[in-house]
């Protein structure tokens, strides 16, 4: 099987060419409900693996986050990216730490275009000096942190369940992943994409994200209703760059499986291709704010393959590889 690191080249130089790729619409995101859990955990690991392995996407409903948590979380993200940039500025994301805001500096090598969007990224011991005054943005940091330790928690949940399959303490990426060692590096991101004029629609090779794998474990995506553009491709897909668009529902966590644990299932479990295109003519083009929570294992925890196809590897230095490779720094 190609994996992400080497696939990406070859993706990179057809997206440069122009291909936008076609719509799959028969592919199905699976959506899978996580009520009573412990009861159902047998099948719900059942079902989890096998969207996992098949398309590694798929969406999780029933999950525990009362809904009007995730408005508050989404309230407190536009009204940061509300404020000044010469406000913002105050907190700029830090190089090699992953915490703080950017904006328009993402470029990804399918596109060699910067990204139309702003994020705020945050974390958790990498914050100092780096979050909003409370006069600036009241309860901000309270929100934030409240909200990324529910993320955490269903993140755990679901790689519980994998650790079943994999033969690990089904313990072992909750320990890997601890909120309380000062090595921790998940992360919350908070995102932006820019309202696109008419004129824009049809610029060829602008996006509002261009095509990449993640980076970490688990992504959780948390979208707003009606407000669209993800799509995927499996790498079923690759040869014909056929798309899949994922609904954008207010009830459902969009997950997708990352390169880290890829890599840690000895590529069972396949990290996808995933993108945010440009609104068409006739769709919503107004802002759109998304919520996404990366579990990335803490940066002292070795990855092994369980079958030695890959050598260990500490997470820190596999994704310090996996940003030079894609970013060059």
């Amino acid at each position: 099987m190609t994996t992400p690191e080497y696939a990406l080249t070859e993706l990179a130089r057809e997206s440069r060419m122009g291909g936008a790729g076609t719509e799959a619409t028969d592919r199905e995101i699976r959506r899978i409900s996580l009520r009573d859990f412990e009861r159902r955990r047998e099948e719900v690991t059942g079902e989890l693996w096998s969207a996992a392995a098949d398309i590694g996407f798929f969406q999780l409903v029933d999950h525990g986050i009362d809904l009007a948590e995730v408005e508050r979380a989404f309230g407190a993200a536009e009204a940061l990216f509300a404020l000044p940039d010469e406000v913002k500025g105050q907190y700029a994301l830090r190089k090699g730490t992953n915490a703080g805001w950017e904006k328009l500096t993402q470029i990804r090598p399918s596109t060699g275009t910067p990204d139309q969007k702003e994020s705020y990224q945050v974390t958790r011991p990498r914050m100092a000096g780096l979050w909003p005054t409370d006069a600036e943005l009241d309860g901000f940091a309270a929100t934030m942190l409240g909200f990324e330790r529910r993320c955490w928690e269903v993140a755990t949940l679901v790689l519980s369940c994998f650790a079943d399959r994999l033969g690990l303490p089904r313990d072992f990426f909750t320990a890997a992943h601890d909120p309380a060692a000062p090595t921790y590096q998940s992360t919350l991101r908070l995102l932006h994409y820019f309202p696109v004029p008419p004129e824009a629609q049809a610029t060829p090779g602008i996006w509002r994200a261009g095509a990449h794998t993640d980076f970490d474990c688990l992504t959780l995506l948390f979208q707003r209703e009606g407000e669209g553009g993800l799509q995927v491709m499996p790498g079923a897909e690759a040869d014909g760059e056929r798309w899949t668009s994922v609904p954008a529902t207010a009830d459902a966590i969009t997950c997708n499986i990352g390169d880290m644990l890829m890599r840690w299932s000895d590529d069972a479990l396949p990290s996808t291709f995933h993108r945010v295109r440009l609104p068409a003519p006739g769709e919503y083009a107004g802002p759109r704010y998304s919520l996404a929570f990366f579990a990335q294992a803490n940066t002292d925890v070795v990855i092994s393959s369980p079958a030695g196809r890959y050598p260990d590897i500490t997470a820190r230095d596999y994704l310090l590889q996996r940003i030079q490779a894609n970013f060059g720094s």
